[in-house]
């Protein structure tokens, strides 16, 4: 199997390709040459945080005081002139070699591994610039052949290592949310019975407490006990939920002031919180365009770098016959088109934008439709579970007997009360509500696809829909009310009466279709249900466009229909019989609610079944993307000016850029870029509506 290392050596071998999580770097293919133990004490030993880079920084800084003080620039510009003495000369060639092998010699690190990945870039600039001035510069004392380069090498690694700490604490800090997950589980859980276990010892069906203020060790359900539960870490809803008896709960969330007895029902990888950071690394190994383009674009001008300074070498020693000042253009070169700004340009947005989505509701598998999302100009929302609560809820009770609506009501409840369907679960919500018991039933019959049957008190009852009715040969009485309607049958094929259940749209569904309209997005739905059901929905809600009756199987038709109107298509479901659907569509989001099977099809998964998530969602992607361009644009226009006046086009007009510069100005783009992605962190969807 392939490993991928930073050149930098930040991080342990990563299995997938990618950008380093701690500087940005793009990660390259391990060598494979020698020995495995030896890579691997290369990769952990020679490792470097943004605290290595600040105390080389300070070591290198307090170095380079004294060299900078015997330059002859600073004689020349302050008019100071240090006492002088014997062997001068040889102190700041010790001086300089210490900050060139130790300060500087990460840089050279990252250029043999570049290399020997054959992916050459920024740490093979920056080494091929430092090793020509420090090769010279020690010839040059020693053989006297001209002026020493040991001012402009040891200024130049102290501002790249500057550079570089600010970088690495810029991805640090937006990688921080991410590494936060490894916190939020305990250490140690407490069972049931009074004993104290790791949490790698927790197993299925075990029965843990949860103190008040204590952290939730794995997914399960409240057995016992009331609480309200933090679970903003996970979902991003700030308000606590309400825990009792039934409810589920979330590993890594907190326990408010109640306590919890919770049975486990899910550890270790099949948790959801593991799923999230599954879903983190898959989102880390998926790409960008525009990030392929920067790593395209920092390759090539890899070359562009070493052929220019070549050639301002070759141009300047030719025509001024000044073998330092051609080498001084050789190194300014290099320096000044280090791509460091280009590689920290879409790596930071992005590390930043996930962090964020993470904070607001939504898990982000596949960058590219994160990207794509600010091109959607319809969303289509699957209806039950998403628009609606997916909950049904009585709304009529008709009788067509001598049977009261209680009777009725009743008689349906008991029919239905072993049953797991979403309606037989609305009507047993009603008897619950109206403290109805239940009826004994004897010889129960579950008619697939038609209702249910069973005898109560001696008679024998059916309840079921349209299908029923249609096998019993009995005709199907005119209802005003729309909704889903099952019908309560006697044995002799009399219809007693009829419940009308209604899906009841979710609150959070208003704000964001008009949301939606105000940023300029149509909004279409598409479910199973009727018709008439569906275009009620639709009228409430202010839908553009909705597919009603529509099968499973046929779902997938319906998305391909908007894309032949050159619409770019975001699905929104819930169900197995949505994913065919969305991996079609041109975004595909999964409710984090849904099936395993929905979520593995979506690019971008909701933590929340809230439909307002979508806005926020496209708000991101919107916002990402004009940061990714306007960090692109620093990048590359900062290059287009300073690589000629590096090379030395202004030299006879007196105009001359030395290394020194050179690495301040590559530095100050690195950090105006940094500084550019890092205002996404202020990211609110409260002023969206802008295209």
């Amino acid at each position: 199997m392939k490993k991928y290392i930073c050149p930098m050596g930040c991080i342990e071998p990563q299995e997938r390709p990618g950008n380093c999580p701690v500087c940005g770097m793009k990660l390259i293919e391990k060598h494979k040459k020698h020995k495995e133990k030896h890579d691997d004490h290369l990769d952990k030993h020679h490792g470097h945080k943004a605290e290595n880079f600040l105390k080389k920084f300070w070591l290198s800084l307090i170095l380079t005081i004294p060299i900078v003080l015997y330059s002859e620039i600073f004689q020349k510009i302050t008019g100071i002139k240090l006492p002088s003495f014997e062997g001068i000369q040889y102190i700041i060639l010790l001086l300089g070699s210490i900050v060139f092998f130790y300060c500087g010699f990460v840089f050279i690190l990252g250029a043999f591994r570049e290399i020997r990945a054959k992916n050459p870039g920024m740490m093979t600039l920056i080494a091929l610039a430092i090793t020509s001035a420090y090769i010279y510069s020690v010839f040059a004392i020693l053989f006297k052949i001209g002026h020493e380069f040991f001012w402009e090498l040891t200024t130049l690694i102290t501002i790249m290592l500057l550079g570089h700490y600010f970088e690495m604490k810029s991805i640090s800090s937006a990688q921080k949310a991410l590494q936060e997950i490894e916190k939020l589980l305990p250490d140690i859980v407490e069972l049931e019975d009074g004993r104290k276990v790791r949490l790698n010892e927790l197993k299925l069906n075990d029965i843990v407490i949860i103190r008040p203020g204590g952290k939730i060790p794995a997914d399960g359900i409240v057995v016992e006990g009331k609480s309200e539960v933090n679970e903003s870490m996970i979902t991003g809803e700030s308000k606590p939920v309400l825990k009792e008896v039934g409810s589920e709960v979330i590993a890594g969330t907190i326990n408010g002031d109640g306590v919890l007895k919770v049975k486990v029902t899910k550890i270790g990888e099949e948790t959801f919180l593991a799923g999230i950071k599954r879903l983190i690394k898959e989102a880390q190994a998926s790409k960008s365009k525009l990030q392929v383009l920067a790593d395209v674009f920092a390759k090539y001008l890899t070359f562009i770098a070493v052929s220019v300074g070549s050639l301002s070498f070759i141009f300047w020693f030719i025509f001024q016959k000044d073998l330092a000042f051609a080498i001084e253009r050789l190194v300014t070169v290099l320096v000044v088109a280090c791509p460091h700004a280009l590689g920290l340009a879409v790596p930071l947005v992005v590390a930043i934008s996930t962090s964020l989505a993470i904070h607001n509701g939504f898990l982000v598998r596949n960058r590219l439709q994160l990207e794509l999302a600010r091109k959607v100009n319809v969303v289509l929302f699957d209806k039950t579970g998403t628009l609606t609560s997916g909950k049904f809820k009585v709304k009529v009770i008709i009788s067509q007997a001598n049977l009261s609506n209680e009777e009725i009501l009743k008689i349906s409840a008991s029919l239905n009360q072993y049953s797991q369907h979403f309606i037989a679960q609305g009507i047993l919500e009603k008897t619950k509500e109206e403290g109805i018991e239940l009826l004994k039933v004897e010889e129960f019959e579950n008619l697939t696809g038609r209702g249910v049957k069973g005898k109560i008190q001696g008679k024998t009852y059916y309840l079921g829909g349209d299908n029923l009715l249609k096998e019993l040969g009995i005709e199907k009485p005119k209802i005003k009310t729309v909704g889903t309607t099952v019908y309560l049958v006697e044995e002799n094929k009399n219809l007693l009466g009829a419940i009308v259940l209604e899906d009841e749209i979710r609150k959070e569904s208003f704000e964001a279709v008009r949301n939606l309209h105000q940023m300029g997005i149509k909004v279409a739905m598409i479910t199973g249900d009727k018709k008439e059901v569906a275009e009620k929905v639709a009228k409430e809600l202010g839908i553009d466009e909705y597919f009603a009756e529509v099968l499973p199987r046929d779902k997938v038709n319906k998305v391909k229909e908007l894309q032949k109107r050159n619409l770019k298509v975001m699905m929104v479901g819930d169900g197995i019989n949505d994913a065919p659907a969305l991996m079609q569509a041109d975004v595909g989001v999964a409710i984090g609610a849904g099936t395993n099977i929905a979520i593995e099809s979506a690019g971008i998964i909701l933590v929340r079944n809230d439909p307002r998530d979508i806005v926020k969602l496209i708000v991101l992607s919107r916002k990402t993307y004009r940061k990714m361009i306007e960090n692109l644009f620093w990048a590359t226009g900062y290059n287009v000016i300073a690589l000629p006046l590096a090379a030395g086009i202004l030299t006879f007009k007196g105009i001359t850029l030395s290394p020194a510069l050179a690495a301040m100005f590559m530095s100050f783009s690195t950090i105006i870029v940094a500084l550019n992605a890092l205002r996404l962190r202020y990211f609110t969807h409260n002023e969206p509506y802008v295209n």
